[in-house]
């Protein structure tokens, strides 16, 4: 399947992160008013940043987009879910330059992952 269920995937990222004691903040404001899919929090302090991102469509804008909000909010690590084939190109190197830890996960692995991402947190 190439679109991403993006309520279910949402309501099992924030049931996952909640249950290993962390605060999933879905529809999380920015400072500067933009929206992030799914904030991971423990105690105030940021610790993840993820995004659905369900359309093909200028998915490198999409990806840069990400990154920027990520970065301006004051997150370390952000994760894009989206099921296509993209190339990120200089984007990948872009968010290393600027700090952020950038990973481009398919829906059916996001779950796992993340599972031992935030065990680790």
């Amino acid at each position: 399947m190439i679109c991403i269920k993006v309520k279910t995937l949402t309501r099992e990222i924030a049931a996952l992160a909640e249950g290993l004691g962390l605060n999933a903040v879905t529809e999380y404001r920015t400072p500067d008013g933009t929206r992030i899919d799914i904030a991971i929090l423990r105690d105030g302090r940021k610790l993840l940043a993820i995004e659905l991102e369900a359309s093909f469509k200028w998915f490198p804008q999409r990806l840069l987009y990400d990154v920027v909000k990520a970065h301006r909010a004051g997150f370390p690590e952000l994760w894009v879910v989206s099921n296509f084939n993209s190339k990120p190109g200089w984007i990948l190197s872009y968010a290393a330059e600027i700090g952020i830890t950038l990973r481009i996960l398919k829906e059916k692995e996001v779950l796992e992952k993340l599972k031992a991402r935030l065990a680790r947190l």
